[in-house]
C-alpha cells in the first residue's frame, strides 16, 4: 500500500479548484550526471610512484568533513536488510548487468580479491530532510519530504552521478505537472520582464530535520549568473545544487577542492516520477501530454488544448507510451507508462493495492528496477559525452610545433582509446533484461536518447584519432628508415674505399698509444660531423637518389638534383 508520507501544502485544501484531479502519491527522482575533471590527488609518499586515486576514495577519506557516507548496500549487509524487492531488482536484469550493478564475489574469501568490489559506488547524505518549494511568484509553498540523496560513482568513467528522491500526497495535477517541470532545473533559462527566474522554482530552501534551512535558491540574482557567464564562459550552478554537492566544487569556482565537476549534459535534469491518482483513466490526452513531455500545467481555465501542434503529437502514443497494463483488468489496472528518454513517468490507480505496494508491487519496481535501467540509459549516454569531450579538450591543447604537446596529445588519445575500450566491455550493453516490461521500457529510453548514433559517432572520432597517431608513427620510421638508407649509401663509399682488401693507408700497428689515439681523434671526429651532416641533409639526399635511379630524367636533370641538396629553399 501507499505509505503516508508527513507532506502537506501550506495553502488550505479548500483552495483547490474543484474538479481537478488529485495525485494522492507523488514520487519525483532526478539524475543529474556531471562530468569529474581530472585528479590532482595528494603527493605520493616518498619512494611511492603516481597512482589514480579513484574519486570515491577521495570522497570516503574526508571524513567528518564530508556530509557523504558510502552505502553499504543490501547484497553486502545482512539477511535482516535484504528484502523481496531487492531480489526482484537482482534477477530482473541478465548477468552481465547484475556484475555492473553489483559486482561480484561479495561474501566469503571472494570479498577481498582485487576487482571484487561493484563498478558502481554509492554514497549518501542525511542531513537534508525536506525541500520547501515555490512553482511561481506568489503561489502557496510545497514542503516535500525527501527519501534520499545519493552520489553515484563509476569505476575508470569520469562520471558522477546525483541521485534525489521526494515524495508528496494529496497534491492537484497542475501543482504536481508544475513541479516535475520546474525542480530539476540546475540554474534558470533566464528571466521575465519582472526579473522572475524561468521555467524554474521562484523559492527552492533544503530543510534539515529539525526545520533549520540549510541552503536556499538563488535563481533570482540575475546579476550573479550573468556576471559567472561573462567570465567564466560557463554557467553558474544555482546555490542550492551547489550545496547539495558538497564537497564537490565546480570547475570554475574559487574554492578548493580536489573534487571538481562540470556539467556535461543539458541543464535539465533527467526525471522519473509516479503518480497515483484516484481515476487514471479520467486524464484527457492533454494531461497525459503534459505529463510525458514534462511540459508544465495548461492554462487555469481547464483548456484541453494541447502544448504543441496536433500534427506534431499526432504519434504521441506509439512514440511515448508503454500501454500494455492500461487496460480494466490486471492487479493494477490502468497503469501507463510515458518515456521520452529525459522522463520516465508512470500513472496508475491509487486504490489498487498492487499499484502503491512498496514491496512487490508498481511503487517497488518503478524505485528499483525501472530506476536501474533509467540510470544505465543515463550513465551510458553521460559516459559518451564525456569521451567527446575529452577528444576536444585534447585537440585543443595540441601544438604541433611543441614535441611536449604532441607527446601529451599522445598520451591523452591513447589512453581514451584504452578507457574507451574498457567502457565497452564493462558498461555497453543493448539488453539489460529478458523481462518484456523492463527490456520495452529501457529501449524506449535508449532511442529517445540516441545512445546507438552516439556511440558510433564516439567510436569513429576515437578510432580515427588513434588511426592518425597510427599513421604517424609510421610516417617517422618511414623517414627514419630513409635517413638511414641515406647515411648507410653515403657511408658505404668511405667504407669500401678505406676497406678494399684490408688496405691500410698508414701502417701504424706498431705504432704507440699516443699516436693511435691520435689517428683515431682526427678520424673519428670528422666521420661523427659527416654523419651527422649527411642525416640533416638526408632528406635532399634522398630526393637526390631518386633522381639518381630514375632513366627518364637526363644527366643535366640528375645534376641540378645534386646541386639541390646545397640550394636554400628547396624543401
Amino acid at each position: 500500500m501507499l505509505q503516508p508520507t508527513h507532506v502537506q501544502a501550506e495553502a488550505p485544501a479548500g483552495e483547490r479548484p474543484g474538479g481537478v484531479p488529485t495525485v494522492r502519491h507523488l514520487r519525483q527522482v532526478l539524475l543529474w550526471p556531471l562530468r569529474l575533471m581530472p585528479l590532482k590527488p595528494p603527493k605520493p609518499p616518498e619512494g611511492a610512484g603516481p597512482e589514480r586515486v579513484p574519486p570515491w576514495q577521495l570522497l570516503r577519506d574526508l571524513g567528518e568533513a564530508s556530509p557523504w557516507r558510502e552505502v553499504v548496500d543490501e547484497y553486502t549487509g545482512g539477511i535482516e536488510a535484504f528484502h523481496e524487492r531487492h531480489y526482484n531488482e537482482f534477477v530482473t536484469f541478465l548477468p552481465y548487468v547484475q556484475r555492473f550493478l553489483y559486482g561480484e564475489g561479495r561474501s566469503g574469501a571472494d570479498a577481498a580479491a582485487p576487482g571484487s568490489g561493484p563498478p558502481m559506488r554509492v554514497f549518501r547524505r542525511h542531513d537534508v530532510a525536506a525541500v520547501r518549494a515555490v512553482t511561481r511568484p506568489g503561489e502557496p509553498a510545497l514542503r516535500l519530504d525527501i527519501v534520499h540523496v545519493d552520489l553515484y560513482f563509476f569505476y575508470d568513467v569520469d562520471v558522477v552521478i546525483l541521485n534525489l528522491e521526494v515524495a508528496a500526497n494529496d497534491l492537484p495535477l497542475p501543482r504536481a505537472q508544475e513541479l516535475l517541470y520546474r525542480f530539476g532545473r540546475a540554474y534558470p533559462a533566464g528571466w521575465d520582464a519582472q526579473g522572475h527566474a524561468l521555467h524554474c522554482l521562484h523559492e527552492v530552501e533544503w530543510l534539515a530535520g529539525d526545520g533549520r534551512v540549510l541552503a536556499r535558491s538563488d535563481a533570482q540574482q540575475r546579476e550573479l549568473f550573468m556576471a559567472h557567464v561573462c567570465e567564466h564562459r560557463a554557467p553558474r550552478i544555482a546555490a542550492h545544487w551547489a550545496f547539495l554537492l558538497e564537497p564537490l566544487v565546480p570547475a570554475h569556482s574559487d574554492r578548493e577542492g580536489m573534487l571538481r565537476y562540470r556539467q556535461i549534459e543539458y541543464y535539465r535534469m533527467p526525471l522519473m516520477a509516479f503518480l497515483a491518482l484516484d481515476e487514471p483513466q479520467a486524464l484527457t490526452r492533454n494531461d497525459f501530454v503534459r505529463l510525458g513531455l514534462v511540459t508544465g500545467a495548461g492554462p487555469r481555465e481547464g483548456d484541453t488544448a494541447l502544448p504543441y501542434a496536433a500534427q506534431h503529437l499526432s504519434d504521441f502514443e506509439q512514440r511515448f507510451c508503454y500501454d500494455r497494463f492500461w487496460s480494466d483488468g490486471g492487479a493494477a489496472p490502468h497503469t501507463r507508462y510515458l518515456c521520452s528518454g529525459h522522463s520516465l513517468v508512470v500513472v496508475g490507480d491509487a486504490r489498487s493495492e498492487f499499484f502503491g505496494c512498496r514491496d512487490r508491487g508498481v511503487l517497488a519496481q518503478f524505485r528499483h528496477q525501472h530506476f536501474m535501467l533509467f540510470l544505465i540509459a543515463h550513465f551510458q549516454k553521460a559516459a559518451l559525452l564525456m569521451f567527446s569531450d575529452r577528444l576536444v579538450e585534447a585537440l585543443k591543447a595540441l601544438d604541433v610545433g611543441d614535441p611536449a604537446s604532441v607527446r601529451r596529445f599522445k598520451r591523452a588519445i591513447r589512453q581514451s582509446f584504452e578507457v574507451f575500450l574498457r567502457f565497452t566491455h564493462r558498461y555497453w550493453f543493448h539488453e539489460v533484461a529478458e523481462q518484456a516490461q523492463a527490456r520495452a521500457l529501457f529501449h524506449m529510453a535508449s532511442n529517445h536518447l540516441g545512445l546507438d548514433p552516439l556511440y558510433a559517432e564516439v567510436k569513429e572520432r576515437i578510432h580515427d584519432m588513434n588511426a592518425y597517431l597510427d599513421a604517424d608513427s609510421l610516417r617517422r620510421q618511414a623517414n627514419t628508415v630513409v635517413r638511414l638508407t641515406v647515411v648507410t649509401i653515403f657511408g658505404l663509399v668511405g667504407t669500401v674505399t678505406t676497406g678494399f682488401l684490408g688496405m691500410n693507408l698508414f701502417a701504424e700497428a706498431d705504432a704507440s698509444i699516443a699516436t693511435k689515439l691520435w689517428y683515431f681523434v682526427v678520424v673519428f671526429v670528422p666521420t661523427t660531423v659527416l654523419t651527422f651532416y649527411t642525416m640533416v641533409k638526408s632528406k635532399r639526399l634522398s630526393d637526390f637518389l631518386d633522381a639518381l635511379s630514375d632513366e627518364r630524367l637526363s644527366t643535366w636533370a640528375k645534376v641540378k638534383s645534386l646541386l639541390a641538396v646545397w640550394r636554400r629553399g628547396t624543401d
